[in-house]
């Protein structure tokens, strides 16, 4: 079990300053200080990239941190679509045309064109595997004068929404040259790539011609630092000006002043296997749900840094709350009367196997007998997306990539859900989902996808027990770090060191 943060020895944070010390250059103290304006930002982040910064991949998220990369369109609070690259945007039937901002340039000077935006998506488009968000859509794209069409096969609302995706970024000709996309000089953020060192460091410079104005801060300085306690450490000790995921553990030893707390869409969520087993049985799903304390996992494991679920979205999703109404239609509980459940999890998200063993003493005090079993996420999934237990801990992001909760409620809970963990078959669920999957963007789309959650909740093939938060240190002298639920935005260009 985990040490209270309270309990954990300081020798541990004093090692782990170790391994970040001087890893961030002189430059990175002294630049712009002459000036009296803001020094270069020494970032600290939690994953090194995977694929060399491909934006076609999760790395795409970096790119969008950094404020190097950008799309044609971005998304406000609420998920709506706002112009980035773009202008402007009408649909008629499968297609969408799209304005292309004048005045752009790339960071190798070369002039952004429609021609350009068509580059960048069909490659994205027609790369294998696809992004993420393109997965199962059919996209073409074509330009006209300084307007881009995107069509798709079918009848798509989403595809502004879709275009804001960070995997979906815009850069120049020259990232496309080689087999890979290489993002170095290639995109039309406030800050340039000027330099990857493989998986331990990156450095941007501000581009001067940003189409947006002039960025506050002269560069950024990246150290990718997978271990928390090191991250942590950095904050405590001057080493970084901003740390992103610390960790709940580390947080209470860390002065709170610097410390920020947002909430993620992300719901940790206990899924009951519906198709067979003691849970086919919907009154012993509704036994179950009744049994689980979400305010002392809330308390206990995440040490209050997590808010407790009143459904499957959560506060990072503001409009949901107003929408939302009691549940009702559900069963009553049964009685339990000693059947034995096999509920998994995985080691990856450290807090996970607590949750199991605190719910594991809730059901077995509600009268279940309960098996716990524990592995790593990539030994998991197969079985657990099989139905081979009779429930199963995830903490699930709920917007995915295109900022749209519609797709991660059918992939979870449609008959026909590539994610389909509860295993359910519900011709209402299915109903609800398909009208929240068609209903327009806007109030219309938000209405149905509670209508949807609704529908789940009323299964009991779910049960929502927090929303978990991302914990930023920023230190004292930062000034307007972006505080991102999404984790699309951290660097802006106005973000400075005093």
């Amino acid at each position: 079990m985990r040490l209270p943060a309270r309990l954990l020895p300081l020798t541990a944070a004093t090692t782990a300053s170790l391994l970040l010390t001087g890893c961030f250059s002189a430059a990175s103290d002294t630049d712009g200080s002459s000036k009296g304006e803001s020094r270069r930002i020494r970032v600290a982040m939690m994953q090194p990239p995977r694929s060399g910064l491909s934006p076609l991949s999760d790395d795409a998220f970096k790119l969008s941190r950094w404020s190097t990369a950008e799309t044609l369109v971005k998304l406000d609070e609420d998920g709506d679509a706002e112009p980035a690259l773009a202008t402007e945007w009408k649909q008629s039937g499968r297609d969408w045309t799209f304005t292309v901002r004048d005045g752009v340039t790339f960071h190798d000077g070369t002039d952004l064109t429609a021609e350009a935006v068509v580059n960048s998506l069909t490659r994205a488009a027609t790369a294998s595997p696809k992004p993420r968000i393109l997965d199962g859509v059919d996209m073409t794209v074509k330009a006209d004068g300084d307007k881009v069409t995107v069509t798709t096969a079918e009848e798509d609302p989403l595809v502004p929404q879709r275009l804001s995706s960070p995997q979906l970024a815009i850069l120049a000709a020259k990232a496309y040259k080689g087999k890979t996309v290489n993002p170095v000089g290639a995109g039309t953020g406030p800050f340039e790539l000027t330099e990857v060192n493989g998986t331990s460091s990156a450095t941007l410079d501000r581009y001067d011609d940003y189409w947006g104005g002039e960025a506050k801060a002269p560069g950024i300085d990246v150290r990718f630092v997978p271990d928390g306690t090191a991250r942590a450490a950095a904050l405590r000790s001057g080493e970084a000006d901003i740390v992103e995921a610390v960790p709940v553990s580390q947080a209470a030893v860390l002065d709170q002043d610097l410390i920020t707390e947002v909430p993620m869409p992300r719901t940790n969520t206990l899924y009951l296997n519906t198709e067979k087993g003691v849970f086919k049985d919907a009154s012993l799903r509704a036994a179950a749900r009744e049994a689980i304390d979400t305010k002392s996992l809330v308390d206990g494991v995440y040490e209050g840094r997590a808010d407790v679920a009143e459904g499957l979205l959560g506060p990072a999703l503001p409009w949901a709350t107003g929408l939302r109404e009691p549940a009702g239609g559900r069963a009553k509980a049964g009685d339990p009367a000693g059947r034995t459940v096999t509920i998994g999890t995985f080691t990856d998200r450290a807090e996970l196997p607590e949750v199991a063993a605190t719910l594991q003493q809730q059901l077995q005090q509600a009268g279940f007998k309960v098996k716990l079993e524990i592995r790593e996420y990539a030994n998991i999934e197969s079985d657990a997306l099989a139905g081979r237990f009779d429930a199963f801990i995830l903490s699930r992001a709920t917007v995915l990539d295109s900022g749209d909760p519609a797709a991660y409620l059918y992939s979870d809970f449609a008959s026909e859900g590539s994610f389909n963990i509860s295993q359910l078959a519900d011709p209402a669920v299915d109903e609800a989902l398909e009208k929240a999957s068609s209903a327009p963007t806007g109030d219309a789309r938000r209405r149905a996808i509670i209508e949807a959650e609704a529908a789940v909740l009323a299964t009991d093939a779910a049960v929502p027990m927090l929303h978990e938060r991302v914990v930023q240190g920023d230190a004292a002298g930062v000034a307007d770090a972006a505080h991102d639920p999404r984790e699309r935005e951290l660097v802006t260009i106005d973000t400075r060191v005093r």
